[in-house]
């Protein structure tokens, strides 16, 4: 499975890339929204871990966007900021799963599948 981290964070990306590798999964990363949109329409991943707080397009836009090409992608968004009505029109964009940080690592693989859902109702 090919999975793109569109984090700015380099640490927190670094270290999902990881727990991605260590899973048997090909990472990319993107520390921007619009370099991880046009990694997608260059390489559409598999599924996408996103940020909401990037430096240029919040990953709310980001979601928008990369829904117009490729609805069904699965998405799973990483807060660590996000605002509660950022995170609800995620949702209502379709995230896969919501992981607040700091997560347990052991959380990604759940989150991919959808088979212990994060997202707050």
């Amino acid at each position: 499975m090919r999975i793109l981290i569109i984090d700015d964070e380099a640490p927190v990306a670094e270290m999902l890339a990881d727990a991605v590798a260590d899973q048997g999964h090909e990472s990319g990363v993107a520390h921007r929204g619009l370099d991880g949109l046009a990694r997608i329409m260059e390489y559409p991943p598999d599924a996408v871990f996103l940020d909401i707080a990037l430096p240029d397009i919040d990953g709310v836009e980001v979601l928008r966007r990369m829904r117009r090409a490729y609805p069904a992608l699965p998405v799973v968004l990483v807060t660590g900021r996000g605002r509660p009505d950022q995170i609800a029109e995620a949702v209502r964009l379709g995230v896969t799963d919501v992981l607040t940080k700091p997560f347990l690592l052991t959380r990604l693989s759940e989150a991919l599948t959808g088979s212990t859902p994060g997202i707050p109702s």
